[in-house]
């Protein structure tokens, strides 16, 4: 088959889960003898290349702003999807769905993920809310299929709009951890010396509640706090901010490669206080690692963790301190979630099955 995917930034990327998504199923759909093209938008690619893994790389020019980035690339990709001979065209988030029935009305099939209801994110302003609210009807009326990373949100489609909805997860590789090296030259950290957060740094990630709760903690643990901007940087300043006081806060910025990978292995716990989720991918890494995790209890959260992983009321930083408090001061409730999760998360969570159930509503499709 011929498949296009369009919503991404860009492939590779970490800037956030949907491209990690994009770049894994892609590169296993394209090792399956399918041809596979991502649009990319040009001004998130640090390296313009042809093909990264077996896919196709397209790079589409845009209006590089907070409110006209998406839509534009999202139009010209669209269009060019449309004149060209693929067989699906699949789109991914709900801003980038708006355009859909673009190239369905050229007789292409066409797929949407959602990995998130993101008109419920902070950062936007009221026309944009709008704007992603009529993604998330697009989402439900103009492809052949809808898929959905998260089964709570499978659920919300399937009651809201009676549209079938189907589950096929984010996956993760399992992980091997490495020794602590970068991360003592760049930060004098070593292993189980830090809580870490590693997230992009939006309100709706939560990251200022953390702030809030550790602030209130007696502890030799420092708090690492990895992540960058994503049009997000007044609540970047606000987050510096309020970490400035305290010089056991570290904050990376945006991190990858070996000093990610230094990050997660060493880290003693993991914290996501965030408000909303679509499939969290940074949660399924650090439990790939064998982290326990402390997550904020909304249903995307807990659909992960399930009896994996601690929880805490979502955006309630009193409630955060008091499950930091007792998690550092029993040390047996972390290594007995860190001797099973490891096992747990590589057996749900696996890209290549993810891949397969991707092609499987493909193929599903293209017979009809």
């Amino acid at each position: 088959m011929k498949i296009a995917m369009i919503g991404q930034k860009g492939v590779p990327s970490r800037s956030g889960g949907v491209e990690i998504h994009v770049e894994e199923i892609g590169a296993r759909l394209a090792k399956s003898n399918n041809e596979v093209t991502v649009y990319c938008r040009k001004s998130y690619c640090d390296e313009i290349k042809e093909n990264h893994r077996g896919i196709n790389l397209k790079y589409i020019p845009s209006i590089n702003t907070k409110h006209l980035d998406a839509i534009t690339y999202t139009l010209l990709a669209s269009l060019d999807a449309a004149r060209s001979k693929y067989d699906v065209v699949h789109y991914h988030a709900l801003g980038p769905s708006l355009l859909s029935f673009i190239p369905r009305m050229f007789g292409k099939k066409v797929v949407c993920t959602v990995h998130g209801l993101d008109w419920q994110r902070e950062k936007w302003g009221k026309v944009a809310k709008k704007a992603l609210k009529l993604g998330e009807l697009a989402t439900a009326k103009f492809p052949h299929k809808t898929i959905s990373v998260s089964e709570s949100i499978s659920n919300y489609y399937n009651e809201t709009y009676n549209n079938d909805t189907i589950f096929v997860p984010n996956g993760i590789d399992e992980k091997i951890s490495i020794e602590a090296s970068e991360i003592i030259e760049k930060y004098g950290l070593h292993k189980d010396e830090y809580i870490l957060f590693l997230a992009r740094l939006v309100p709706e990630k939560g990251v200022h509640y953390l702030i809030q709760a550790y602030n209130k903690l007696n502890t030799n643990k420092k708090l690492v706090i990895a992540g960058g901007s994503s049009h997000s940087d007044d609540y970047v300043n606000k987050v510096n901010e309020m970490a400035k006081e305290n010089p056991n806060i570290i904050m990376t910025g945006f991190v990858n490669g070996n000093l990610l990978e230094e990050l997660f292995s060493n880290a003693y716990m993991y914290v996501l206080p965030s408000e909303i989720e679509g499939l969290p991918i940074s949660l399924l890494e650090a439990m790939s690692y064998g982290h326990c995790c402390l997550v904020s209890d909304i249903e995307q959260n807990l659909e992960v963790i399930q009896s994996y992983g601690y929880s805490f009321e979502s955006k309630n930083s009193d409630d955060l301190y008091e499950k930091l408090k007792e998690l550092l001061d029993n040390e047996n409730k972390i290594l007995d979630v860190r001797s099973k999760v490891k096992e747990y998360v590589n057996n749900k969570y696996n890209w290549d099955k993810v891949s397969e159930d991707t092609e499987k509503a493909y193929k599903a499709l293209k017979s009809k």
